[in-house]
């Protein structure tokens, strides 16, 4: 039958195309259900157009820094439009890159809606009037920003947005507040900072970058408020409003009530994962908070009915889609797939960038391990002074009891380049010894990584 699969994969984000290239390598007749535009919110409007963005508001700050390096320009200038057109053209390269590869790879791209029906093996999958069969289907239908309309957080294209609208606006406001200082809320802040906005971030946790280690976080709250970030933390939000000019937001913290006005407001408390109008809770699949309910391998409960990636739960991460869908697709293959519980990175691309893997200390300790903490800042490093990107810091921590590398954590340029190597490591499970014993390249950034080994166990060379 033209209509029937070996696996269909319902989404086309990292995690879904990547799962559909590797079930055909594996030999599998491949289907992609694909509602909206290939390569999903990743490459479309999230991961990749943000970098793109951050990426044009770094090089138009550092133009305030030329001095330092001896250097000079007449006029210091932006297009803001040309800033918005350039990252949707890298958005729209990697698109019909994801397109290449599914072509190459001999994988059917299906457009629409898919909804799922009772069938054996797996469930059926209709799309429109078409209906597939496969032995086995995997769902990675993502997620999106999580709205609370009740007092006022949903986006109206204009004045409130999501990420999505602040990637393309019309113009970068004057004035911005933001809700919500993880990674979406902190990127777009640093970015629309570096074209002169005027910044205020609104936290209900008691730390910006709450899932970061303290030290980073406190470290990075500092790095920002240098860069003219005005923070409100903790503080809860009690109502957003739309007034004739902008936006008022209502907060309290510190026990006193504040009225924040702005002309834009971004909205980033979180997502939500896409799971409605599936058909899923009529299969009987388990759902817990918007996110599907999974086994080790991806397994829903339903015979030959898989979740992987941001519909599956956290960390909400890329990466860690396409590891959660490769392991499943292996698995359905027979064959001994990859370290599901592999360390996952996370990274946050501000200025400074944010980059960690494993445990924090904190988490070490409430864990009961004895942990032993080794910091080296960048301050002494002989590349970042050369290059003048002396903020920040690298700090690990090692199982005193193994010497185990446990977790790693990073503030400072590019770290989001020099965190994988911390996350090989943990993947091979080094020792303090093994780390202390590899040769870094001189001059690097990356020195720090080996200093901070070092100094865990008293033995830094260059502090």
């Amino acid at each position: 039958m033209a209509d029937a699969f070996d696996v269909i994969v319902i989404g086309s984000g990292p995690g879904g195309y990547v799962t559909a290239i590797r079930a055909s390598q594996l030999g599998l007749r491949t289907a992609i259900v694909e509602r909206s535009e290939l390569g999903g919110i990743c490459l479309n409007w999230g991961c990749i157009p943000t970098k793109a963005l951050l990426k044009s508001g770094e090089v138009y700050e550092q133009l305030d820094h030329l001095k330092d390096y001896g250097l000079a320009v007449e006029k210091k200038a932006f297009d803001f439009d040309a800033v918005v057109k350039r990252s949707r053209k890298v958005a729209a390269q990697l698109n019909s890159g994801v397109a290449f590869l599914m072509k190459k790879h001999k994988i059917e791209v299906v457009e629409g809606f898919a909804k799922l029906e009772k069938g054996s093996p797996a469930p059926t999958v209709v799309v429109g009037d078409r209906k597939l069969t496969a032995k086995h289907v995997i769902v990675a239908t993502g997620a999106r920003a999580r709205t609370i309309p009740a007092i006022g957080l949903e986006p109206d294209g204009e004045r409130i947005w999501t990420y999505r609208e602040a990637l393309v606006p019309k113009a970068a406001p004057k004035t911005l507040v933001v809700i919500g200082s993880g990674a979406i809320g902190m990127e777009f802040a640093s970015f629309y900072r570096a074209l002169g906005s005027e910044v205020t971030v609104v936290e209900m946790m008691p730390r910006i970058l709450p899932v970061e280690d303290e030290e980073v976080s406190k470290a990075a709250h500092k790095s920002f408020e240098k860069r003219g970030i005005r923070f409100r933390v903790p503080a809860s939000v009690k109502k957003l409003s739309k007034t004739a000019k902008g936006v008022a937001l209502e907060i309290e913290a510190a026990g006193k009530a504040e009225t924040l006005e702005a002309d834009v407001c971004i909205v980033a408390v979180g997502i939500v994962g896409n799971v409605e109008d599936m058909g899923l809770e009529a299969l009987g699949v388990k759902i817990d908070r918007t996110h599907i309910v999974t086994d080790s391998h991806g397994g829903t409960g339903v015979p030959g009915l898989y979740a992987i990636g941001d519909v599956a739960g956290p960390p909400w991460l890329a990466h860690k889609a396409s590891h959660e869908g490769v392991h499943c697709v292996e698995h359905i293959a027979g064959l001994k797939p990859t370290n599901l519980t592999s360390p996952i990175p996370g990274c946050t691309y501000t200025t400074p960038q944010v980059a960690s893997v494993g445990l924090t200390e904190a988490q070490a300790k409430e864990q009961g391990l004895d942990p032993k903490v080794g910091r080296f800042p960048f301050r002494v490093n002989g590349k970042a002074i050369a290059a003048g990107e002396t903020d920040g810091f690298i700090k690990t921590v090692f199982d005193g009891r193994t010497g185990a590398l446990i977790g790693a954590h990073m503030i400072g340029h590019e770290v989001t380049e020099m965190v994988q190597g911390f996350a090989i490591a943990m993947t091979l499970e080094a020792t303090e010894a093994e780390l202390q014993a590899t040769v870094f390249p001189h001059p690097t950034m990356s020195e720090a990584m080996h200093e901070s080994a070092l100094d865990a166990y008293g033995k830094a060379l260059h502090i």
